[in-house]
């Protein structure tokens, strides 16, 4: 049955038309953002996932500067102490050499002295941002942060690592140093070995630090990039097939078109029954 009133075949080309255009809209958003999935109406499940993982990525962000904050002070803390044993190892060697006879009391004293206040300088100078691992005065150690944890539940916890003080100010006290004669130098020979292993395993502390803050470090810049492109997988677009299928709607949009032109001359075609 043919009406003036009601063009089905119109109606079907118009609906086409509309699909058509939809898609065509989409695969152009696609390609002017770049994702597939740029807002919740286009898959609401899987942008709320993207989110949550770019709110992660954002965090990681925050966990590397601390990261290397914490390196950072841990380093120089290390390098103070390292010195500081080089400086005691000095201060053994005036030992010993005030053990023996016909030495300059005088003159090995005043070196000693000298290495005592070059310790006490290191000491101090050894802070980063205010932070001073070898002295206690003001702090017992530093908390880095180092992780953002997830649970399945959704909830965060923040994880850290602590790095405690070595206080050399404390237990590098070297007023048992003493090389005014050769009978305290003698005494002062066991002092100094117990001054050095302290140093040593003040320096060895720090550096262990340093290797877990420096390789945690490194995993979060790996675990940070693995997450981008998860995130990428999950809602950037397939630029080559994007591609494809702009062209084959453009064709499909062009046929819908014509189908419409079609339908709506339809009714032009009554017309001849009533020549």
């Amino acid at each position: 049955m043919s009406s003036i009133l009601t063009n089905n075949g119109a109606m079907v080309a118009l609906q086409t038309l509309k699909s058509v255009n939809r898609d065509m809209a989409s695969t152009q958003s696609a390609i002017s953002t770049g994702k597939s999935i740029a807002s919740a109406k286009d898959n609401s499940a899987i942008w709320a996932i993207s989110k949550v993982m770019e709110s992660d990525v954002s965090g990681f962000k925050a966990v590397s500067d601390s990261l290397a904050l914490g390196e950072s002070t841990v380093a120089v803390a290390s390098a103070g102490a390292e010195q500081i044993t080089n400086v005691l190892k000095d201060m053994k060697e005036k030992i010993v050499a005030a053990t023996g006879e016909n030495v300059d009391y005088t003159k090995l004293t005043a070196d000693v002295d000298e290495m005592k206040e070059q310790i006490t300088s290191i000491i101090k100078a050894s802070q980063f941002n205010g932070a001073n691992l070898l002295d206690t005065a003001g702090n017992t150690g530093i908390s880095v942060l180092s992780s953002i944890d997830r649970a399945a539940d959704g909830s965060v916890t923040a994880a850290n690592i602590d790095v405690d003080s070595v206080d050399f100010e404390a237990n590098l006290d070297l007023s048992d140093v003493d090389v005014g004669t050769a009978a305290d130098a003698e005494t002062s020979i066991a002092a100094i070995e117990a001054h050095i292993q302290t140093a040593v395993d003040g320096a060895a502390a720090l550096g262990a630090s340093a290797k877990r803050i420096s390789d945690q470090g490194e995993f979060v810049s790996k675990l940070t990039d693995a997450m981008k492109s998860g995130i990428g997988s999950l809602v950037d677009a397939d630029m080559e097939e994007t591609s494809a299928r702009l062209q084959a709607l453009q064709v499909q949009q062009q046929l819908a078109t014509q189908s419409l032109s079609i339908a709506n001359q339809a009714p032009q075609s009554i017309l001849s029954l009533f020549r």
